[in-house]
């Protein structure tokens, strides 16, 4: 029977070589086991996963350079068209100032500002309706005034929403102006130009040389918009396309004794 003392240093594995191996190799075991943090972690750390999580990032910085480097044809043609309309729009702006190139021609410029202007036009067509006797030309004043006040929502409408600033050249003089008549885009008087000289040479009647006046009397006022710097150029042009639209749909909601005819007994 063997002694105690001899049964506690078999037991403990202190003399032992081989046991103490055992013992720490048993240890190192539950540790990798039992531990999973641990082995993620030395596996983060690793050469071979720091090589492939280099690699992964290498791969990926060159897509991103090239979006950058690389950018969309859209964008690219936008942006040089702003720089070709607001290059062309102050070559245009020979009126916005009085020591201009063309500054002695300010003034007529202004009186042709005046002339596409809707207040004079709508003042205008209230006194013509009123002292109006005839019903059929009563209808043709009458939407005519339903043009011109649906002008002015549309484009009050259009220069809240988009809110592009008037050329810096722009001297603020402008006649009777609103508060959204800050804004640029479109041509209120582009608008209204378009508009008017279309609903004219189709419902009134008028000699050859009358219509001709009219039609260029549209492309002054919308030319005068960029000599005085008050618009860029496509301001205008997307103004007088959208007096066109406007037209349109003047003709579609006509007003007539059929379809109001409380309106036209009053």
């Amino acid at each position: 029977m063997p002694s105690p003392r001899v049964t506690r240093s078999a037991t403990s594995g202190s003399p032992n070589p081989n046991g103490r191996f055992e013992f720490m190799s048993l240890m190192t075991n539950k540790t990798s086991v039992s531990d999973p943090t641990t082995t993620r972690l030395r596996t983060s750390d690793s050469p071979v996963h720091r090589k492939d999580s280099n690699s992964s990032a290498s791969q990926q910085l060159p897509e991103e350079d090239c979006m950058k480097l690389n950018p969309s044809f859209l964008g690219i043609a936008l942006r040089s068209l702003l720089a070709v309309d607001l290059w062309l729009s102050k070559k245009m702006g020979v009126c916005a100032r009085d020591g201009s190139s063309w500054g002695s021609a300010r003034p007529m410029m202004k009186l042709v500002e005046i002339s596409g202007h809707g207040i004079p036009w709508i003042a205008g067509t209230l006194y013509f309706l009123y002292r109006s006797d005839s019903s059929a030309v009563r209808e043709v004043i009458l939407n005519l005034l339903f043009a011109l006040l649906l002008d002015l929502v549309l484009v009050g409408i259009v220069k809240g929403i988009v809110r592009r600033r008037r050329p810096i050249h722009n001297r603020m003089d402008m006649f009777a102006t609103f508060s959204v008549d800050k804004y640029s885009f479109p041509s209120g008087h582009a608008t209204r130009a378009a508009m008017v000289s279309r609903f004219m040479l189709n419902h009134l009647v008028l000699a050859v040389p009358v219509r001709i006046l009219v039609m260029l009397w549209a492309i002054v006022v919308s030319l005068s918009r960029v000599m005085l710097g008050r618009h860029n150029v496509t301001d205008v042009l997307f103004g007088f396309f959208m007096g066109h639209m406007q037209y349109s749909l003047v003709e579609y909601f006509w007003l007539s004794p059929n379809t109001l005819p409380a309106l036209f007994k009053i």
